[in-house]
């Protein structure tokens, strides 16, 4: 694939915190997410994880380090091994760019984790 609608891509899903594999490129995916409420603290011990703000906004917490907020058009790599906690007070439209080994939740596993094989391309 080399051209996507984003716009027309985030309208073929309503759920939240389930990232959709639109494309891949040098062993890497780019995603795209609808979130909304707060996700759960995790890392990804090997990997940076890019954010960038297709709509809304999004307030990135760590524990390490300042919070980060960002807006429609901004972006934010969080480094590997850091913890974050994703939250998001209205729908947020969010792309991701991350390796392809990049697991949803890291090492913490819960409900709420989608395994990269369920991650759906579209």
């Amino acid at each position: 694939m080399l051209k996507a609608d984003l716009i027309e891509k985030f309208g073929l899903f309503d759920d939240y915190w389930t990232p959709r594999i639109i494309a891949e490129l040098n062993d890497q995916f780019v995603k795209i997410a609808k979130l909304k409420g707060e996700f759960i603290w995790h890392n990804h011990e090997n990997e940076d994880e890019l954010f960038y703000i297709v709509k809304g906004s999004l307030l990135l917490k760590f524990r390490d380090r300042n919070n980060v907020k960002l807006n429609e058009g901004e972006m934010y790599v969080v480094p590997a091994g850091v913890n974050h906690l994703p939250v998001a007070d209205e729908e947020c439209w969010v792309m991701l760019i991350e390796p392809k080994s990049t697991e949803h939740t890291g090492s913490t596993i819960t409900d709420q984790t989608v395994k990269v094989e369920d991650q759906k391309w579209i």
